[in-house]
């Protein structure tokens, strides 16, 4: 992910054992410094595009798809709002499976719960909406016979609510390629160190020496 070249930098006091001086820093990437798109387009849906991720798409994948080049598969991340990818990102259909099937076992197609059918009338009028979770024996008025009763029930299988639950994420809002170099270049300013006693340049600032200052 060449997001990372893009973090900018922090010289971190050296406690190796190879160290030749108390003055010895490491040179490593802030991966504490993080940013997201401007609230301006955050709220500006006219410059995103639905996206639905298919079976299988990683998002460096998507990122050659829609930008052309894999390279801004954090820019998709970024602009779905997708902060922690093991967890966010959907899995592929055999994942998915085998993730069930672990954590279910022989119960994979057991019940997982019920859900309400849709009802309506003779007239095609809605009387009850589907997918709300109810009880097995759940019943309400027959609006085709007022005397009895329906059950307008079935149930979803282990399996299928997981199955459901990943689906869920494969819908996400991804920029539009025409906004791509602006969403960088704000990315890149707001890198920035501001001014502070740790601030060596723009991309560089060093902590404090604790052998040095508290000798």
């Amino acid at each position: 992910m060449t997001y990372f070249r893009e973090l900018p930098n922090l010289e971190y006091q050296s406690f190796l054992s190879d160290q030749r001086s108390s003055n010895d820093y490491l040179l490593v990437k802030n991966i504490f410094r993080r940013v997201k798109l401007r609230d301006d387009l955050q709220n500006v849906f006219t410059v995103f595009n639905k996206y639905q991720i298919k079976d299988g798409e990683r998002p460096d994948t998507v990122a050659k798809e829609v930008y052309g080049s894999t390279q801004y598969d954090w820019i998709v991340l970024i602009s779905a709002g997708i902060i922690n990818v093991r967890n966010e990102w959907p899995l592929s259909d055999k994942q998915i499976y085998d993730y069930a099937e672990e954590i279910y076992g022989n119960e994979l197609n057991g019940i997982h719960h019920y859900e309400t059918k849709e009802v309506r009338d003779s007239l095609d009028r809605l009387i009850f909406p589907k997918g709300k979770v109810v009880d097995s024996d759940f019943t309400i008025p027959d609006p085709n016979v007022p005397t009895q009763t329906i059950n307008p029930v079935i149930g979803i299988s282990n399996y299928e609510y997981e199955v459901r639950k990943n689906n869920d994420k494969r819908g996400i809002y991804i920029l539009k390629p025409q906004y791509l170099q602006q969403a960088i270049i704000d990315t890149r300013k707001e890198l920035i160190y501001d001014r502070s006693s740790q601030y060596v340049n723009d991309t560089l600032i060093r902590t404090e020496n604790t052998r040095v200052s508290n000798p």
